[in-house]
């Protein structure tokens, strides 16, 4: 991260994550993996906690709160109120069972604040031509750090399947991955054509997704507008007795007038 791509790759999910969890509530966050990014630092959670499964020296400053991996977190069900994964799905053995911890430990409306890198964009392409330059010996052609880019439409499917709700999408950095600054920087056109032509094929995503679960429906005491058996009853006896009495006593005028 390092290099000029990817100080341009930091600097624009920086100030994605600065925007999009300023205004999210709660009680708990965490940040999972990426001490290069501060992805809780505008959020307002009186607690919050930045995790990563890996060691890195150079971040050693920052002084992690502890050490986790994002498919065995150790928090208890349904106590994160927001979660931030910066490339950790990319960097897990397991996607799916880092994104079911993600859902296990969250609250019902919590939300999941995930980055990656879209394999569907020039940042992709670089990806699998340097896999293919390593395959065959050549080292001359840094990948991004990711075991495996996962597409945005798969990542979507797999978070309605778990049960979340995807509220926002942006994507971003359509400009090549090139380790020269000068030529990362003439190539800054693109990002104002990207966005607004082809925003799909970005090289970066972050997706904001809400937890949502589904309960039994509360149908409201109904029985207090029913009337007791007892007053039915007697209701009934009345409405019968009612009329034979009448009857009665119209017979009996009849013979006395008689």
């Amino acid at each position: 991260m390092s290099t000029p791509a990817g100080v341009y790759l930091l600097e624009w999910e920086q100030a994605q994550l600065d925007e999009l969890v300023a205004d999210l509530f709660g009680y708990h966050a965490l940040q999972l993996g990426m001490p290069e990014l501060q992805g809780l630092r505008t959020n307002r959670m009186p607690h919050q906690w930045l995790a990563s499964s890996e060691f890195d020296p150079s971040v050693a400053e920052r002084a992690l709160d502890f050490a986790a991996h994002s498919v065995a977190l150790p928090f208890q069900a349904d106590s994160l109120d927001l979660l931030v994964m910066p490339h950790s799905l990319e960097l897990s053995l397991d996607a799916h069972a880092s994104l079911r911890e993600a859902h296990r430990v969250l609250v019902p409306e919590g939300h999941v604040v995930i980055t990656g890198l879209n394999p569907t964009s020039l940042w992709g392409w670089r990806h699998k031509r340097s896999k293919w330059y390593q395959r065959l010996g050549y080292d001359g052609l840094s990948a991004p750090p990711c075991e495996e880019m996962i597409a945005y439409w798969r990542l979507r499917d797999w978070l309605r399947l778990l049960g979340f709700e995807v509220k926002v999408s942006q994507f971003g950095c359509w400009r090549p991955a090139l380790d020269n600054a000068k030529w990362l920087h003439r190539w800054s056109w693109m990002d104002r054509l990207g966005a607004q032509w082809w925003p799909i094929f970005g090289g970066s995503y972050v997706i904001v997704a809400v937890k949502k679960v589904h309960g039994a429906r509360i149908v409201g005491a109904r029985w207090k507008q029913q009337r007791s058996p007892t007053k039915a009853v007697v209701g009934i006896a009345q409405r019968q007795v009612g009329p034979r009495t009448d009857k009665s006593l119209q017979r009996k005028n009849e013979c006395e007038s008689r």
